[in-house]
């Protein structure tokens, strides 16, 4: 399979949020920790799905779902930093990379939507 930039940002993001989710300080916070787990593992569950995708418009609904999913995730981030729960350097790099995520899938979103199907 040839390289594909979202598929291994997103998949490293996932594998990130997954480590980030066993730390001792998430563990009395499960709600949290699960919120963001889901919503973190989905953004590349969703970029594999649109990658498969049976025609154009599956592909642009699964990369909107993405696009969605790495919203909510980059808000659980935020909650759990404002919040004070965690104070990781970590955590900071994670926020960047969700926001570097949005743009990059808004783009291909936008793109794909303003293309007319064949």
């Amino acid at each position: 399979m040839t390289n594909n930039l979202i598929r291994e940002r997103s998949y490293a993001f996932a594998m990130d949020i997954i480590k980030l989710c066993k730390q001792p300080e998430l563990s009395k916070e499960y709600v949290l920790a699960k919120q963001l787990l889901k919503s973190g593992t989905s953004i590349g569950a969703n970029v594999e799905e649109a990658l498969a995708g049976q025609s154009r418009p599956d592909f642009h609904a699964k990369m909107s779902i993405a696009s969605k999913e790495a919203r909510e995730t980059n808000y659980w981030l935020r909650l759990l930093k404002d919040s004070g729960i965690i104070n990781h350097d970590h955590l900071s790099g994670l926020l960047a990379e969700s926001e570097e995520l949005i743009k990059i899938l808004t783009s291909i979103v936008k793109s794909t939507s303003s293309q007319k199907t064949p």
